[in-house]
């Protein structure tokens, strides 16, 4: 039995359990993250995030001194970017005097991310281009609606479409899309209302995880696709509020970037046990990990 110290934190009720292994110490395998994050038998989170100093990440040819923020998904599946994750990884940082604020470099898998924590307790994170593509699926829902999808990549992939009525669709189960090998590795899912001027309202079926109360890069994707296919005149900066389940966060889109501003918070510090890596490997895998088709990330 092994016995790892954690904290469970969310951003708009997108949950996470955060790991210190700041010198990367720990055996976290896919194994691990799927029991932690079980909501039954384990913590309970949309996802995991270790944190890790730079140098020990291969791949990271950047300051070795930065933490980096290694995110996985609820199934174990390994992610770019997670736009409610950094925010709650950096809530995190701060509370255990890791890092000194108010801005805060992280190093993701999807680049260095340059944050800063707000007064009002929200932090800021400048999520660097996000690329509405010119190209559309088709999304199809289960009850056999279908949906024109328009793709976005926030440096992980996005597929949104218009809905009139947000609360009748059937997230319960995964939508497909068309054509499939579009996303072979699968895709985040967003259903977007108009609600009025720069604001709009979403619900999102994950990749790896299924319908979540929020998505981080996804806000930013559905704003982003909001403006293009609104053909919304306001000069740029522009900012969009976005409605998810679990509250409100705020995008900026500028010429080059995005910016994404919204709560994290802090709830629990705990201790955790976990069995031997040859029990958790018979254990049955939660049903949520049967989602999408696909792999990784918020």
């Amino acid at each position: 039995m092994r016995r790892w110290s954690f904290t469970k934190g969310h951003g708009t009720e997108n949950d996470f359990v955060l790991i210190l292994d700041r010198e990367s110490m720990l055996d976290v395998g896919p194994a691990e993250v799927r029991f932690i994050c079980n909501r039954r038998a384990g913590v309970g989170a949309d996802g995991l995030l270790r944190a890790v100093l730079a140098k020990h990440v291969d791949g990271w040819d950047g300051d070795g001194a930065l933490w980096f923020m290694d995110y996985r998904n609820a199934d174990g599946s390994i992610a770019e970017m997670c736009g409610n994750g950094i925010r709650v990884f950096v809530r995190y940082l701060l509370d255990q005097d890791l890092v000194h604020g108010p801005v805060v470099q992280v190093a993701t898998r999807s680049g260095l991310k340059v944050t800063t924590a707000l007064p009002d307790g929200r932090v800021r994170v400048n999520m660097g281009p996000v690329v509405v593509g010119s190209r559309s699926v088709l999304v199809t829902t289960a009850d056999g609606a279908d949906f024109k999808a328009f793709t976005a990549d926030v440096g992980n992939p996005h597929a949104v479409s218009f809905a009139d009525n947000l609360d009748l669709l059937p997230l319960y189960l995964p939508p497909r899309w068309d054509p499939a090998e579009e996303f072979p590795e699968g895709v985040n899912l967003e259903f977007v209302r108009q609600c009025g001027p720069q604001h709009i309202a979403m619900r999102v079926f994950e990749r790896g995880v299924g319908e979540t109360k929020s998505c981080g890069t996804g806000t930013v994707a559905a704003a982003a696709v909001a403006r293009v296919q609104g053909q919304d005149l306001t000069p740029l900066p522009v900012t969009y509020r976005v409605d998810v389940p679990g509250g409100s966060v705020d995008v900026q889109l500028t010429e080059h970037e995005a910016y994404l501003t919204g709560p994290a918070v802090l709830v629990a510090h705990g201790e955790l046990s976990l069995p031997d890596r040859a029990v958790l490997e018979t254990q049955p895998r939660p049903a949520a990990e049967s989602v999408a088709p696909g792999r990784a990330s918020h």
